[in-house]
């Protein structure tokens, strides 16, 4: 379908040439590869690479920036991916999570582009979720200063525009796969009614998903789980949790002592029997705290990314071993 690739534009051999000849020859292999007559999708990481595949299905070809593996906050765009946008359809991406991102696909004269974060509400989330003001009007006069501190420093540096972990919920990821499917169906109407149903059936598995988190928590003994980074904010708002994370909406943030000292507080108080990290970064502070408090650890993936230690192929597979995982923690029955 994309017409351009049948030459290489300027912008995609000035970025070419600052890699050297090698890159040269394999971006034009890519642009000769790619010009196969099929919607050809930029997706910024895997929860978007997965709703384009699974909503264009055989009409698209996509390409994901963020390489299995890599962690999407510390994603740099490449020359050699500059050059790739220049010469797609259309960027699909989550504004405010991935900065450099966010500016290379600005910049880009692509013709699509699809920002999941506006297809749907972000909200605020930081070191706590769900029942955050609940937990922390229960917690506040003792540690008022301390979660003021967090507040402060949990916001300052992170995702101005609201937590961007929408995919996380799946009635917000259902709501962001039917923009997408509709700006598909805009971008390449000769396959308008392929993209409608297989949008239909991505949100209909998305629905499934929701109720099977609704019955799987209906019955537990404790609301309150532990993370490395507040990544889960909406899905503990969608099914009546409070997150408490180590650090903030960041992964790389590093937690005070007094946060520390703090949840070791709620864990004992509330009845936390785990520590959760994440496939993608560290969980040498997971297993600091869960030592220092006598808990165990255990994995809550952010699906951030499928990789060969992911438990699971894909999104769903990940999901439904987060909801087994999160059922073993809070004592669900």
């Amino acid at each position: 379908m994309n017409v351009r690739r049948r030459h290489i534009s300027a912008v995609a051999l000035t970025a070419a040439a600052a890699l050297g000849f090698g890159t040269l020859t394999a971006c034009s292999s890519d642009a000769a590869a790619g010009d196969t007559g099929k919607f050809d999708v930029v997706a910024s990481f895997y929860p978007m690479a997965f709703l384009a595949e699974r909503i264009g299905g055989e009409h698209v070809h996509v390409t994901s920036l963020t390489q299995p593996g890599q962690e999407p906050h510390d994603l740099e765009i490449s020359a050699r991916q500059t050059a790739q946008l220049e010469e797609s359809d259309a960027a699909l991406y989550l504004k405010g999570l991935q900065p450099s991102v966010d500016e290379a696909i600005g910049q880009s004269p692509i013709a699509t582009k699809i920002d999941a974060a506006g297809l749907t509400t972000l909200e605020e989330h930081g070191t706590e979720a769900g029942h955050g003001e609940e937990h922390g009007d229960e917690h506040g006069e003792e540690h008022g200063d301390e979660h003021a501190h967090e507040d402060e420093h949990g916001h300052d540096h992170d995702h101005e525009g609201g937590d961007p972990h929408i995919w996380l919920d799946p009635v917000k990821y259902a709501e962001v796969a039917e923009g997408v499917g509709k700006a598909f169906q805009k971008a390449d109407p000769d396959h308008a009614a392929d993209y409608r149903k297989n949008t239909a059936a991505l949100v209909k598995d998305l629905k499934a998903l929701d109720e099977k988190f609704r019955t799987g928590l209906a019955n537990r003994e404790t609301d309150v789980f532990v993370t490395t980074h507040a990544a889960f904010g909406y899905l503990a708002e969608r099914y009546g949790l409070t997150e408490e994370a180590i650090s903030g909406l960041d992964p790389d943030t590093e937690p005070s002592g007094a946060r520390v000292k703090e949840l070791q507080e709620i864990a004992k108080e509330d009845g936390v029997t785990t520590v959760f990290y994440e496939t993608l970064v560290s969980d040498r502070t997971a297993k600091t705290l869960a030592g220092d408090t006598g808990l165990k650890t255990d994995v809550l993936d952010p699906v951030e990314g499928i990789t060969d230690h992911s438990r699971g192929e894909d999104y769903f597979q990940v999901m439904e071993a987060n909801l087994t995982a999160l059922r073993t923690a809070l004592g669900a029955r």
